[in-house]
C-alpha cells in the first residue's frame, strides 16, 4: 500500500509529480486572471485602467482593482507556473518563492495607504486578503507536494 504522500510526489499517468501539476494549475489560473484583466465587462470599470497607481478603478469581477501592470504581473506568473511542469525543482521553487512573493505584497497591502501614491499595483481589500490566500496555499502546495519521496 502506497502512502498518500508518496503518491503525492510521485510521477503521475503524465509522468509529472504533484508539485509540477499544482504549479502548472496555479500557472493556468495566473494566465487566465491575467487575460480576463483585460476584458471589458468581466472587469468592470474597464475605461478607467491605468498603466499603474491607485487611480485605477478598474476591478476584476468587480471586486479586485487592476491595472495594467497587475494584469501583466499575473501573465508573467502564469508563465513562470506553467514553467514549473517541466521538472519537480523548478514547480516547487515557483510555488514557495511565489508564495513568498504574495505575502510580502499582502503586507505591503496593509502597510501602505491605499490613496498613496505608494500603492502602485494597484491593491485594494479584496486583493490583499486574497495575496494572503494564495501565499498559504502556495507556500504550503510546495513544501507538502515538493517532497522527495525517500527510498
Amino acid at each position: 500500500m502506497t502512502s498518500p504522500l508518496a503518491a503525492s510526489v510521485s510521477p503521475t499517468r503524465s509522468g509529472r509529480t504533484t508539485v509540477q501539476v499544482v504549479s502548472g494549475i496555479f500557472g493556468a489560473v495566473f494566465l487566465l486572471v491575467g487575460v480576463l484583466g483585460f476584458v471589458p465587462g468581466i472587469t468592470q470599470n474597464f475605461d478607467t485602467i491605468v498603466f499603474a497607481g491607485h487611480h485605477s478603478e478598474a476591478a476584476l469581477l468587480g471586486i479586485f482593482q487592476v491595472s495594467v501592470l497587475h494584469n501583466v504581473v499575473h501573465l508573467l506568473f502564469g508563465i513562470v507556473g506553467l514553467v514549473g511542469l517541466r521538472s519537480r525543482g523548478l514547480a516547487k521553487a515557483y510555488l514557495v518563492i511565489g508564495g513568498i512573493v504574495y505575502a510580502v505584497l499582502w503586507i505591503y497591502g496593509l502597510v501602505v495607504p491605499m490613496e498613496s501614491m505608494g500603492n502602485f499595483v494597484p491593491l485594494n481589500t479584496a486583493d490583499n486578503w486574497l495575496h494572503f490566500v494564495l501565499a498559504v496555499a502556495m507556500i504550503t502546495t510546495g513544501f507538502v507536494f515538493g517532497r522527495k519521496v525517500r527510498a
